[in-house]
């Protein structure tokens, strides 16, 4: 795929970054849909940050995908909010797929914070 005019090719950093977004964004999803099927097992502090989680992290990597000027603010929110995330999976430490999901929250809000002080 070719860059458009005076675009310039994403850095390694900043295409893991996006990856690990993406990453993040489907499993949150996937982990919300495995709490509806739960029931009232999922207590709606865990659902919210999930919800949160996942649109922050799909727009993070579409603003980082466009270049936008407001990239690594958005990398910082996005890092709070995967943090938040992980923090809300581990109360239910039983749970494969909230521990999966947590897990991706931590690498994820790891590379944000890393593409947050770093100029893109």
């Amino acid at each position: 795929m070719t860059q458009p005019a005076g675009m310039t090719a994403m850095s390694k950093e900043m295409q893991d970054c996006v990856e690990a977004c993406m990453t993040c964004h489907n499993v949150c999803e996937e982990t919300m849909s495995a709490c509806m099927q739960m029931g009232g097992q999922a207590q709606m502090q865990i659902m919210r940050a999930l919800m949160d989680c996942s649109e922050t992290t799909r727009m993070c990597a579409d603003m980082m995908m466009r270049r936008s000027p407001l990239s690594a603010e958005m990398c910082a929110m996005c890092a709070r909010a995967c943090d938040m995330c992980a923090e809300a999976c581990m109360a239910m430490p039983d749970d494969d797929q909230m521990m999966r999901c947590a897990e991706s929250c931590r690498r994820c809000a790891e590379m944000c914070r890393a593409m947050a002080g770093a100029s893109m």
